[in-house]
């Protein structure tokens, strides 16, 4: 069974007098049970919008949503969601200990359960060196640990993460990272949005790539991103200075790394037998012709600079997002 699954799911959004805002528009969808699935877009693409359908935060224009074969409206389906916002809100005068003993409570935990359930996740998040501490005084990332904490009571066995890793330090995303891969070991199901594609790249199984709120892309990141050679690398030694000079002439430039080997970029994947030819003329002894495969990033800017529309709607999606959100 899948852990969501979206049926042209869609939001729009009326302004009397004004040209309705489209949000998000057929969204079909299917995220495996035990995979970390990395939803992407730029700023106001739809993902917060597809989100908050998902957890029941708002309602679908049309369209609908499974989470584990129920219907995502049902209180049943969203019991298996641990949920952490964009910008996660908690009383500040609360310390995470605290925070986590109130939302377990409304989690339903029963009382002899929530000391367990507060050693379990804190030791998952290092949360013990700042567990009596008001969170009024925390910073981003700290915050991001309690939401973070937040989201696993009950241990459910889905978790919708919105913007996980945005305003965090590299320390804060190698954690998150982290999390994320022992929740998958566990057997759970992450689903996160980010535009941190580098963090999606390295811990994703699948993605769907959202442009203006359209899915215009999903399945696996190397599927994806690996449709050819975006060129090839070469690199060699025993070259000279008018060695290289002479190739540099020919529009061959190569650069040096800290042991002298000289590696060269080819554009062209047709063009590199000519040089490695070229360089064993002029003395130089072939080490290595590796492919540079198109990456992720390489993959969604294709896709964005396919449709003109996307930085043209990004405003009013974003604006129209930015406002369900708060």
């Amino acid at each position: 069974m899948a852990a969501i699954v979206t049926t042209d799911l869609s939001k729009s959004y009326k302004q009397l007098g004004k040209a309705t805002v489209h949000s998000l528009s057929g969204l079909n969808m299917e995220v495996g049970e035990n995979e970390i699935f990395g939803f992407l877009g730029r700023n106001g693409a739809g993902k917060t919008t597809a989100i908050k359908l998902l957890t029941g935060l708002i309602r679908a224009s049309r369209g609908g949503a499974e989470i584990f074969g129920k219907d995502s409206r049902l209180p049943d389906a969203r019991a298996h969601i641990g949920y952490l916002p964009e910008h996660p809100y908690f009383y500040e005068y609360l310390t995470p200990r605290e925070s986590l003993e109130f939302y377990a409570e409304l989690r339903g935990v029963e009382k002899s359960r929530r000391k367990s359930e507060w050693l379990r996740i804190s030791e998952m998040l290092d949360l013990d060196e700042f567990a009596d501490r008001r969170i009024r005084g925390f910073s981003k990332g700290m915050r991001q640990r309690v939401g973070l904490a937040v989201s696993l009571i009950g241990d459910p066995p889905l978790l919708i993460l919105d913007e996980p890793m945005s305003g965090l330090d590299p320390h804060g995303r190698r954690m998150v990272r982290e999390l994320m891969l022992r929740l998958r070991s566990e057997g759970k199901t992450v689903f996160f949005s980010s535009h941190i594609l580098s963090d999606v790249e390295e811990i994703s199984d699948r993605v769907a790539i959202l442009v203006s709120g359209k899915l215009a892309a999903s399945g696996r990141i190397e599927d994806l991103s690996g449709d050819g050679e975006k060129a090839i690398e070469l690199c060699c030694t025993g070259l000279k200075g008018e060695a290289l000079n002479a190739l540099a002439a020919r529009g061959m430039k190569g650069t040096a790394d800290e042991e002298g080997r000289i590696r060269f970029l080819v554009p062209d994947v047709d063009q590199s037998a000519g040089l490695i030819t070229e360089i064993q003329q002029q003395g130089g002894i072939l080490l290595s012709m590796v492919p540079v495969l198109e990456s992720l990033e390489d993959f969604f800017t294709k896709l964005e600079q396919r449709d003109p529309s996307s930085g043209r709607k990004e405003t009013k999606s974003a604006a129209k997002e930015t406002e369900s959100h708060e």
